[in-house]
């Protein structure tokens, strides 16, 4: 395996660290500010916004620059990004440096996993399965750790040490990566780009991310709750639960590669439709907190397990515009997310327990598998076609 994918599997740590971090220390960060919790908490709907928006558009604008080069600036932006959240004296200075990271973050996704499936072609789910494990190490030990060095230094400190950490990551890319050419041939154009990825392939796995995301979120985003009054775990017992949650997803990335690059469509079918059914098992499981964990478990395995199914489908049917049609899936990722928390917090507002929350995500990840299903029935109907023809 080429150790150019470990200085990419870094790179997504240190991203990720820093995007899902700044929730644990919303409550040093609002009494040090002196802005109320939930105005912190807009810090992440904020950085969702910037990965959304800002990654496509700078996908068209850096579309004909080398990899390599755009994503050691991209991890230079990073690092300047989270010093300038470090030294931030104001909330305005603080969302500023957050949106500066956030705008380069869906790019830099799009483009590592580009540059992992070049690197490993003929393994490409278990490549970008790679660059998803930095995803799911920053949840198993990046927020963790950070959240710990904030508590007993100060939120500042966190910051400090995710700079530390995206500097490390540029050194690496920077010595291990691969020289890459500009981009040759393809679209000549923002249109053209656009008009690339008008395949079903494209715009209906995107739809079946959104829908995934936002059901996983709409649960996910309330497990603590979900543990603390339905299960009756303490509160302080709740992060090694999480911890479980951060093994299972691990475990998922490295097993979702292989199949991904095994029989990909059979498999994300059945991964989506499953994850759905272990979240509605939760309601049978709740009640236990053996069988809570062993729940938590197997379910973060699915969770986690489609990345590189879905961006090899992808990137197969969108050859002409790669750096947009792999940047934009982290728009539709983080759509699911923005949505996910919504959808949750109203169902609970409009009555629902924490009991019930798993219909939801049942409800939308066997939605997002009819969208497959349908996908893959316009695959079998476009191959009969071209069949018939010849």
């Amino acid at each position: 395996m080429p150790i150019a994918l470990f200085a990419l599997t870094l790179s997504t740590f240190a991203i990720c660290s820093a995007e899902w971090g700044i929730a644990g220390l919303l409550p040093s960060l609002s009494s040090d500010l002196h802005i109320s919790i939930p105005t912190a908490g807009l810090l992440v709907s904020f950085y969702a916004l910037g990965v959304a928006i800002g990654g496509p558009i700078l996908a068209i604008l850096t579309a004909r620059f080398p990899n390599k080069l755009v994503l050691l600036v991209f991890m230079g932006v990073f690092v300047v990004g989270n010093l300038l959240c470090a030294m931030a004296p104001t909330y305005p200075l603080l969302v500023t440096g957050r949106v500066i990271v956030a705008c380069g973050h869906g790019l830099f996704f799009g483009i590592a996993t580009i540059v992992a499936t070049n690197l490993l072609p003929n393994r490409q789910g278990f490549a970008v399965s790679m660059v998803f494990t930095g995803f799911t190490l920053a949840q198993l030990l990046g927020v963790p750790i950070g959240t710990a060095i904030g508590n007993a230094f100060g939120w500042r400190a966190t910051f400090w040490t995710v700079s530390a950490a995206g500097a490390l990551a540029t050194v690496a890319l920077a010595l291990l990566l691969p020289r890459t050419e500009p981009q040759i041939g393809g679209p000549q154009s923002s249109a053209a780009e656009f008009r690339a990825l008008n395949h079903q392939q494209v715009y209906l796995t995107y739809l079946a991310i959104a829908l995934l995301v936002t059901g996983g979120l709409s649960l996910s985003t309330y497990l603590v709750p979900l543990m603390t009054e339905i299960t009756h775990i303490p509160l302080e017992q709740t992060p090694w639960y999480l911890l479980i949650l951060g093994a299972g997803g691990l475990v998922g990335n490295l097993i979702g590669g292989r199949l991904a690059d095994w029989k990909l469509m059979p498999t994300l079918i059945v991964i989506f439709f499953g994850q759905g059914v272990l979240q509605l098992c939760l309601i049978l499981t709740s009640g236990s907190a053996v069988l809570l964990a062993i729940n938590f478990f197997f379910m973060s395995v699915m969770a986690t397990s489609f990345g590189g199914h879905v961006t090899k489908r992808i990137l197969n049917a969108a050859r002409e515009a790669p750096n947009l049609a792999s940047t934009l899936s982290s728009t539709a990722f983080n759509v699911g997310i923005a949505a996910g928390a919504w959808v949750g917090g109203m169902a609970l507002s409009r009555g629902f327990s924490y009991a019930q929350l798993p219909w939801l995500p049942f409800v939308f990840n066997t939605a997002a598998g009819c969208v497959l299903v349908v996908s893959l029935l316009l695959d079998r109907r476009a191959a009969a076609t071209v069949a018939e023809a010849a």
